[in-house]
């Protein structure tokens, strides 16, 4: 199973299309991310990150829903219920 996580963009480094890398902030946790697959980002975007590529620039009510699924499933799984059920 893949797993790929929104994350807003802090700050841009570096000119190159294959060798940008974002500054990305991931509810607090601030990790870097190649930009090589979305050229067109810029800071202040929410994007899509898998393994350390972000995969796609997504907007920021798609990635408040992602941020809730996550915490409904971190809540589930601290009350007990089976990580692979599906909340709701």
């Amino acid at each position: 199973m893949c797993l790929a996580v929104p994350g807003q963009i802090e700050s841009i480094h570096g000119n190159e299309p294959l060798t940008r890398m974002a500054r990305v902030n991931f509810g607090g946790v601030v990790r870097d991310a190649s930009l090589a697959f979305i050229p067109e980002a810029k800071p202040g975007d929410f994007i899509i990150v898998h393994v350390g590529c972000a995969l796609s620039v997504i907007d920021q009510a798609e990635a408040q829903k992602i941020f809730q699924w996550i915490h409904e499933m971190q809540d589930g799984a601290s009350k007990g219920r089976p990580s692979n059920e599906i909340p709701g």
